[in-house]
């Protein structure tokens, strides 16, 4: 199955060029810095040790920036390149990576573009996030002998059952990792089953991510157009949701007189559209992207801008995590948790299925069944202070509860950072057994 991916994938390469032409005209590709999907390097290479980082989309950076922010403080002499495969994860990284530490695309998975890639970079060491495994990457790093780490890792019930219908070809690209960290134990039993060697549980990275940043002039500014104002969130909405969010504002406007709803869409070019439904259903609305103020007549204010989600976060008390109401897996509720909301979710949270059951069993979470559980949810919470106090404290302790984990993984990643300027030399256990370390 490998040989056949390879084939495909160098055949069927007019057809990947003009897949991403649709894309670029759709706005999911960079009009500028295209040629990077093609392996084309938009940047020299720095001097000395590098370390390369990859995250497949917006989730997976945020939670590698305490990492990245780590290893730019224990790495002095080293650079570190990021890499992500999505406009808004590349605009979230311009804006927040510390110095020595720069962002390209990561190329499209085809062999031709990845060598020409790792013989530009010739990185020292490759940390790759959560679950993204690209066959012709794995291949390529481990030819090279280039220590290939899994960080965060994750291999969530239904990727678990579709890799054991393939199980040579996950157990050969799991084979190609030097070390894999997963986010849990129940990850790690995955990952030693498909065939992964040194298995270590140190934590979800999750748990460490500082707060979503803000800036206090514009949440000044906010807090004083809304006012007394009550007000909820639906953050990171997808397709399908919105209409539910629609919905539950019109149910809510009657017990609550004045009553903002601010809808944050995962992806900010559904904006338009969002905007469109809401006015279609017969409310005043405004869009942040091209009318910044909320205004007092405003009634669904929709945020399609990048990177903003923890000013709202601070504004608002209740807070809806999207991609829970549809089969995407939802979003991260400990975002929400670490800047005081209350946290409402739907039933799709396989991505996140360990810190959901955790929130749940320390009561810091409301979880609906489908849409119409979603107006009375956001009412309780927001017509109990009691109630919202109990939630948003549980939250706030389960999020705060796991400082360690950041430590661990460093401790973990010390063999293999040696040879990029991190520390003292330092050689990799020869023991590849399977082993797990608990968090």
């Amino acid at each position: 199955m490998l040989g056949l991916y390879r084939f495909l994938s160098t055949a069927l390469g007019p057809v990947i060029r003009f897949y991403i032409g649709r894309r670029r005209g759709r706005g999911k590709e960079d009009p500028v810095r295209g040629a990077e999907r093609q392996g084309v390097a938009g940047l020299a290479r720095p001097q000395g040790p590098l370390i390369w980082l990859h995250a497949a989309s917006v989730g997976e950076s945020i939670s590698a920036l305490c990492l990245i922010e780590r290893l730019a403080v224990d790495c002095p002499t080293s650079s570190i390149l990021v890499t992500t495969g999505t406009v808004t994860s590349a605009a979230i990284m311009a804006a927040r990576l510390p110095e020595r530490a720069f962002h390209q695309y990561i190329p499209v998975d085809r062999s031709a573009w990845v060598r020409r890639f790792l013989d530009h970079w010739r990185p020292d060491v490759a940390l790759w996030m959560e679950s993204e495994f690209w066959p012709n990457f794995m291949r390529e790093i481990s030819s090279r002998a280039i220590p290939l780490i899994l960080i965060n890792g994750r291999i969530s019930p239904s990727s678990f059952s579709g890799w054991r219908r393939v199980p040579r070809t996950i157990r050969q690209i799991l084979g190609c990792f030097s070390l894999c960290l997963a986010q849990s134990e129940s990850d790690a039993e995955r990952l030693l089953a498909l065939g992964a060697k040194n298995v270590r549980a140190p934590g979800n990275l999750k748990f460490s991510a500082a707060p979503l940043p803000v800036s206090q002039g514009t949440l000044a500014n906010m807090m004083e157009a809304v006012g007394r104002r009550p007000l909820w969130l639906a953050a990171s909405t997808h397709i399908g949701e919105d209409e539910a969010v629609v919905a539950a504002h019109r149910t809510l406007s009657v017990r609550y007189p004045g009553l903002l709803t601010i809808i944050v869409p995962r992806h900010p070019a559904r904006g338009p559209e969002i905007e469109q439904l809401a006015a279609a259903s017969g409310f005043k609305v405004a869009r942040r992207a091209s009318d910044p103020a909320i205004g007092p007549d405003t009634e669904i204010y929709v945020a399609d801008t990048v990177g903003e989600l923890g000013l709202f976060y601070r504004l608002t008390p209740v807070a809806f995590i999207g991609g829970t109401l549809i089969p995407h897996g939802g979003q991260n509720l400990l975002e929400a948790a670490k800047l005081g909301c209350a946290v409402v979710h739907g039933p799709h949270m396989t991505n996140f299925a360990a810190i959901a059951a955790e929130m749940a069993e320390a009561g810091a979470v409301e979880a609906i069944a489908d849409e119409t559980g979603l107006a009375p949810a956001v009412d309780r919470l927001l017509g109990d202070a009691a109630l919202y106090a109990e939630r948003v404290g549980a939250a706030e302790r389960v999020a705060n509860a796991k400082n360690g984990i950041l430590d661990a993984v460093m401790e973990a990643l010390k063999p293999y950072l040696a040879g990029a300027g991190c520390f003292p030399a330092a050689k990799p256990a020869e023991n590849r057994d399977a082993s797990r370390a608990g968090a």
